[in-house]
């Protein structure tokens, strides 16, 4: 029953967003209480659960989304964007930018979040594919793609690290076999899927000058425009912050005051924010642009993220009326007495979980505490079930998931389009993820 409610409410929600055209985050909304209220949960708390979904998805968001629109903004109307996607076109042409911004998103994937990764990068692809007058998705699929997958499979990122900790898989394993998953992973749901996809559907490739979260593309004289160097330093400071964070964990006891420092200032809220300040000084104040111009950059910046951060709450109260409504129970106990093999058992507990309630952390922790007697009864490679558990956690994100509204948001797509393309983008990666998985477990 819970399974046929969800696939009522998807079907209720694609129903009035795409046919009766109400806007998203009032679709979202009503069919989160409606969604909640056949789950079970009680009148007089579907509200509470809907504000706690929407409080616990922008909670840890708001603040990166907000000050990455305003450095962005800065980044753009400064030309330091400008710049950037000039050098680079230079240096990799049209032909090789692809493979230059999928190595790029890769490299900056093993620090960053997907969604400060998301938030760096996309500025600087817009005014790229604006260049050298190709769609943005065509850059914008395999940057997604890469940074997805080093945020689903290796560590530090926080789930890999969890999941590492509950089947007691040593961090450093895991991340030598995540990378030799994650590179042809990457490279065939990246440049190989996006061309093929190209053809298939060459209609959601849009070429277009401006973006509803992005702004407008403004070309400049070069000369008018900030340094190479310090547009990079600039436009990467957040990787520079939370990456030095990241290492210094590894090299400082946790209990020292340097290191308790460092993480503060590597935390992607701070990195942002002194990122942010870094770029009101080196774009603006150091030339002598005034502040109210740059508060109305900011300023415009907010407003343009201001629905796409509505959406996103959105999506983050449907998918806690999934959780609290009992569907992880309820799918756990279909698994429970399954005898498949450990790493196919793992991965296909997580993927049906990520499909039901949309959470990738919550389907990753709880696949893998279903998979963890499996394993102690086989003897598997630790690291093997935490990249099956990994891949089944990106499986198929759709409308239930935050991921899936903040791609459609930024990518300026429609419902149809991004179902059409994100959606399998996501299945084909936890598919070859597996059979990756699959295959160095032949050789560990």
């Amino acid at each position: 029953m819970p399974l046929f409610i969800i696939a009522l409410g998807v079907a209720i929600l694609v129903l009035l967003i795409v046919k009766l055209k109400l806007n998203t985050f009032v679709a979202l909304i009503i069919v989160s209480t409606l969604v909640g209220l056949l789950l079970g949960i009680p009148i007089t708390k579907i509200n509470t659960v809907i504000e706690n979904g929407i409080g616990s998805q922008l909670g840890s968001l708001a603040i990166v989304f907000g000050l990455g629109a305003m450095l962005g903004r800065l980044i753009a109307d400064s030309g330091a964007g400008y710049r950037i996607a000039m050098v680079l076109s230079e240096k990799f042409g049209r032909r090789q930018i692809e493979w230059a911004i999928v190595l790029a998103s890769f490299i900056i994937g093993l620090a960053l979040f997907f969604e400060v990764g998301l938030v760096v990068l996309l500025p600087i692809v817009f005014v790229i594919a604006n260049e050298l007058g190709i769609a943005m998705l065509y850059l914008a699929i395999p940057m997604a793609a890469a940074l997805n997958v080093a945020h689903a499979f290796l560590p530090p990122h926080p789930a890999p690290v969890a999941i590492a900790a509950i089947f007691n898989a040593p961090l450093g394993h895991v991340l030598v076999l995540g990378i030799l998953a994650a590179i042809p992973t990457v490279i065939i749901t990246g440049p190989v899927y996006n061309h093929v996809l190209h053809r298939l559907y060459p209609s959601a490739y849009h070429i277009k000058t401006t973006n509803k979260v992005l702004g407008d593309y403004h070309p400049f004289e070069l000369a008018d425009t900030p340094g190479f160097g310090i547009s990079i330093v600039t436009a990467t400071m957040p990787i520079i912050l939370i990456a030095g964070a990241t290492i210094s964990k590894y090299l400082l006891s946790a209990k020292t005051l340097p290191d308790q420092v460092i993480q503060l200032i590597g935390s992607p809220d701070s990195a942002m924010l002194l990122s942010l300040l870094l770029a009101i000084y080196t774009l603006g104040i150091r030339r002598h642009v005034p502040m109210k111009r740059l508060g109305q950059s900011m300023r415009t910046a907010v407003e343009q993220i201001a629905m796409m951060l509505f959406i996103i709450g959105g999506g983050g109260a449907f998918k806690q009326v999934l959780v609290t409504g009992g569907v992880a129970k309820y799918v756990a106990t279909l698994f429970s007495s399954v005898h498949w093999s450990p790493i196919i058992a793992a991965w296909i507990m997580t993927a049906v979980l990520r499909v039901c309630i949309g959470s990738t952390t919550v389907a990753a922790l709880t696949g893998a505490g279903l998979a963890v007697p499996l394993m102690q009864a086989t003897g598997v490679n630790p690291a093997l079930m935490v990249l099956a558990v990994g891949a089944g956690s990106v499986f198929c994100d759709h409308v239930n998931g935050a991921g899936f509204w903040m791609i459609k948001q930024y990518f300026d797509l429609s419902l149809k389009e991004t179902l059409l393309t994100w959606t399998p983008l996501t299945m084909l990666m936890s598919v070859v993820g597996l059979g990756c998985v699959l295959g160095l477990s032949l050789l560990f």
